[in-house]
């Protein structure tokens, strides 16, 4: 397994023990989470995309592999995951461009 699948291995630990530990609060955000994501002005792929850069930007490994994983699903190329990633560059300078290394790894592990 890979570091970016460890990564969102970590993710999925973090909210099911938070599930069990402190349910309205987690249930709360993901409730949001899934509202906020669901205008149908966007696909899922369009979604994820710009979550993906936003994860960039925002610094987030954790993300990063949350994001890419779910745009690979929803059928993202890794041209269009790179895109994004060098557009959170542009918006976010060069503490994002750090993170198009994570970005790489996440795109290697799950576009295959």
């Amino acid at each position: 397994m890979g570091h970016m699948a460890d990564r969102l291995n970590e993710f999925h630990a973090l909210v099911g023990q938070l599930e069990k530990e402190y349910p309205n609060e987690i249930q709360g955000f993901l409730s949001f989470m899934k509202k906020a994501e669901g205008g149908p002005a966007l696909s899922a792929k369009e979604k994820e995309i710009i979550s993906v850069a936003l994860s960039v930007a925002a610094q987030c490994e954790w993300c990063i592999a949350f994001h890419v994983s779910a745009a690979v699903s929803a059928g993202a190329t890794r041209g269009e995951l790179m895109e994004a990633g060098f557009v959170a560059v542009v918006m976010h300078g060069g503490p994002a461009l750090m993170y198009l290394g994570p970005l790489v790894e996440a795109v290697n592990e799950f576009a295959r």
